[in-house]
């Protein structure tokens, strides 16, 4: 069993920076692939962001290339979204979810756990 905690949210002006963060419990935590998701207003919930067990690959949306990273340390059971150059359409609230498994995972069946999410809002 694994829960997951997002903090880190918040309203920021187009251009600005965020960084999230995802606590999770649990003594596996370093077994799991990690990812984050966002669900805008009206919209369906859609990949951002996967890191695997070791930190080692990542693999993002094309929307966040370039201005999005993320980063886990296992040793706090901690992932983080460093978020960039944040435009008005990213604003969704943003979930942390974790899936057993060694691959990364872009599906959000994938993963098995979920946060309760965190809202960005990026004015204009």
């Amino acid at each position: 069993q694994v829960q997951l905690v997002e903090s880190g949210g918040g309203l920021v002006q187009a251009g600005g920076s965020l960084r999230l963060s995802c606590a999770a419990s649990g003594r596996t935590f370093s077994r799991y692939s990690m990812g984050w998701f966002r669900q805008g207003p009206g919209k369906e919930r859609e990949f951002v962001a996967t890191i695997s067990w070791t930190g080692l690959r990542q693999l993002y949306a094309d929307s966040v290339k370039g201005r999005f990273t993320v980063s886990r340390l296992n040793a706090k059971n901690m992932v983080y979204l460093q978020m960039n150059s944040l435009k008005p359409e990213d604003t969704a609230v943003y979930y942390c979810a974790a899936g057993r498994a060694e691959e990364l995972l872009r599906v959000g069946d994938e993963y098995d756990y979920w946060g309760q999410g965190t809202q960005v809002t990026v004015s204009s």
